[in-house]
């Protein structure tokens, strides 16, 4: 049996306010051809397929197209995320599933597995988990408030259909921040799930369980835990914040024998703009003609300048036209004052106001600087006694 596991695909996203659509497109393109390729049986999407529960209507139709090319391949098995809109994904759950998608997100249909014989005769049992807010499942499950019990009384429904099929081999699907004995590798683009204090829950749920699909963390990583199962986040296919940059953007192919081991392969996804981080001053950056090779990738640039340049956004996309994000070192006065503890001990307005100049560029204002300074008082003055 061979699965293709990917998750977090987040259509209708934007990278810093600039449409991706067509870079999902592709990347579903990929994933397409990948599961054609590699003689896939069962394809699972763990969550978070829409970027927001209202989705943009071209998110949609991207979707369903993808859809029903997937599922002309393979099995395909869906489960809802934090983002998802359960009921909007979850329409027409029960006639999609006779045409081989099935969709797993609500309560109800937890224990109920999608049954995949693969190519070469081995039968895998796959239970879908949907994202479970504490607050509005706990009472339905008979759980305490916390993503750990949810996640627990969610499991104790699978083991008691699991239970009933001994010696098949078994698959869930959930999307949850699952936590074992290595810490997660975490970005800055997923949505905190933390309810009273606590977001995560232990690898050891999931005991027993010959592979655990996760969606959620957007970094594709293998959760480990003393004697934990096979228990893998695929990632996302793109990359949705610079805290990505040094993410492997992948699928994860995972191959489940009928006894013995689970083995899961990593498939890099060669789609989507490289993300970098300059760093310096504006105009040595500007000057340096060795990092015109990142003229097509996403941009983030921080500036150390003493003071803040003009004009520093339009510049730099004049020679890395997606430049999406511009930031710059904490600068401070020349005396080290914080901003909350900046004090004036004057009442003289042009001195308070070379003071903030000081203040937020780490140097005096320029003889111009104060003299724009003394004329805008002196204007405003003249403004207050004027009839």
């Amino acid at each position: 049996m061979r699965i293709l596991h990917t998750s977090d695909w987040h259509l209708g996203r934007t990278f810093h306010g600039a449409s991706i659509h067509e870079d999902q497109r592709a990347a579903i393109d990929w994933i397409v051809a990948t599961a054609a390729a590699e003689d896939i049986d069962l394809i699972v999407i763990a969550g978070d397929v829409y970027d927001r529960a209202v989705p943009p209507l071209e998110s949609v139709a991207l979707w369903q197209t993808a859809l029903e090319r997937l599922s002309e391949i393979a099995a395909v098995l869906v489960t809802s995320g934090n983002h998802d809109s359960p009921t909007r994904l979850g329409f027409a759950g029960s006639l999609l599933g006779r045409a081989g998608v099935h969709l797993r997100t609500g309560i109800d249909t937890i224990a109920t597995p999608v049954v995949v014989t693969g190519r070469d005769g081995v039968e895998v049992v796959a239970y879908g988990i949907p994202y479970l807010e504490p607050d509005l499942h706990r009472e339905a499950l008979g759980a305490e408030r916390s993503h750990t019990a949810v996640l627990a009384a969610a499991m104790d429904r699978v083991r008691d259909d699991l239970g009933r099929r001994p010696a098949t081999r078994s698959v869930v699907v959930a999307h949850a921040f699952v936590t074992g004995s290595a810490e997660a590798v975490v970005s800055e683009s997923e949505r905190d799930l933390r309810v009273g204090g606590v977001g995560d829950a232990p690898a050891t749920l999931f005991d027993g369980v010959d592979y655990v699909a996760l969606g959620h963390l957007h970094g594709a990583q293998q959760v480990r835990a003393p004697g934990a199962t096979r228990i893998h986040y695929s990632g996302s296919p793109l990359a949705f914040s610079f805290s990505e940059e040094a993410h492997l953007k992948s699928v994860t192919l995972v191959d489940i024998p009928a006894a013995g081991d689970v083995e899961v392969t990593t498939v890099p996804i060669p789609i989507g703009r490289p993300l970098v981080t300059l760093r310096g001053e504006l105009d040595t950056l500007l000057g340096d003609p060795d990092l015109l090779i990142h003229r097509d990738s996403w941009v983030r640039v921080i500036l150390t300048d003493a003071r803040r340049p003009d004009h520093a956004m339009s510049r730099l996309r004049e020679v890395w036209p997606l430049t999406a994000d511009l930031d710059f070192d904490a600068l401070r006065s020349t005396t080290g004052v914080a901003a909350r503890d900046l004090v004036i001990n004057t009442t003289d307005p042009v001195a308070i106001a070379e003071s903030f100049v000081e203040h937020v560029t780490a140097t005096p204002p320029t003889d111009d600087e104060s003299a724009a300074l003394r004329a805008s008082v002196e204007a405003a003055r003249i403004a207050e006694v004027s009839p």
